[in-house]
């Protein structure tokens, strides 16, 4: 199944996407969010409504993050060899962990937000995981069993806030700067996430292009770890890291600007679309 979040006129909600739109669950589920649903839902009964009919078009929405309100969004950094070699680092034996916040995100077809601040605004696609069921010190045997589905993600950095520090944060959670969408593919339809391919592409041309069997730490390993510092809930969000191939390490560097037209695609998942906007000082 296909999951989505959205807005119409006013009322968020969250639903499944069909050929023919979106089957509102929302209005005919007791779990009035996609988070309520993954924690208390039966999937079976939202996929007997993939007949239909659909309740609205699917470009006749506001789409919101797929996980507008996740307990946490855990983002993983340098975690495929060819962002460690372009960033000169070298590979650590644990993850490189940061938090992204919930108010940073964006969803699909909304702009992303190059701030005031910074003209050095940076893409870096990636899989986000979903988690379905609450574990904590979760074995990587039993990882993929606690995944709820699949996103693309566009954890796009504010470069030169991201190096104030030694710590990631300040350039990584700006307002607006998080994509996430355009929906989630669940867990039974992708058994294998290393047999995606997700790809970059800035104003059509590619940027990034990698197969996730090339991630450094797995997805098992990911939840593994994570789940070991404090309990995965479901509608958390692991955001996997980012390939080879951002705009800070090409030579000149490549910045996202105003009117820019940033997609990530993952094969088996579909394409997430953020136009660029810069901000506007207010008055």
């Amino acid at each position: 199944m296909k999951l989505c979040s959205f807005e119409k006129d006013g009322n968020a909600s969250y639903g499944l996407v069909i050929d023919s739109g979106i089957v509102d669950l929302g209005a005919r589920l007791p779990q009035k969010s996609l988070r309520a649903f993954l924690a208390q839902g039966d999937q079976a009964q939202a996929a007997a409504l993939a007949q239909g009919p659909a309740d609205f078009a699917f470009d006749a929405v506001t789409h919101l993050p797929v996980i507008p309100d996740p307990d946490k969004i855990i983002c993983v950094g340098l975690n495929y060899h060819a962002h460690i070699a372009e960033t000169g680092r070298e590979e650590t034996v644990n993850p490189v962990l940061f938090a992204r916040y919930p108010g940073s995100q964006i969803g699909h077809d909304a702009p992303l937000i190059k701030p005031l601040e910074s003209d050095k605004f940076d893409y870096e696609g990636e899989l986000a995981v979903i988690i379905g069921r609450e574990g904590r010190r979760i074995s990587e045997e039993d990882a993929l069993a606690h995944v709820a589905g699949y996103a693309c993600y566009n954890d796009a950095s504010v470069r030169d806030w991201q190096k104030h520090t030694h710590q990631f944060m300040p350039g990584k959670t700006f307002a607006g700067t998080g994509g996430f969408g355009p929906w989630m593919v669940t867990a039974d339809e992708i058994p294998d996430p290393t047999r995606l391919h997700l790809q970059t592409r800035l104003n059509g041309e590619v940027v990034q292009d990698t197969d996730v069997s090339l991630l450094v730490t797995s997805i098992p390993r990911l939840i593994n770890y994570c789940s070991t510092i404090l309990p995965l809930l479901p509608g958390d969000v692991i955001v996997s890291g980012t390939p080879g191939g951002v705009g800070a390490r090409r030579e000149p560097p490549l910045w996202m600007k105003d009117g820019d037209i940033c997609e990530i695609e993952i094969s088996g998942i579909g394409v997430l679309r953020n136009p660029i906007q810069a901000e506007r000082a207010s008055i």
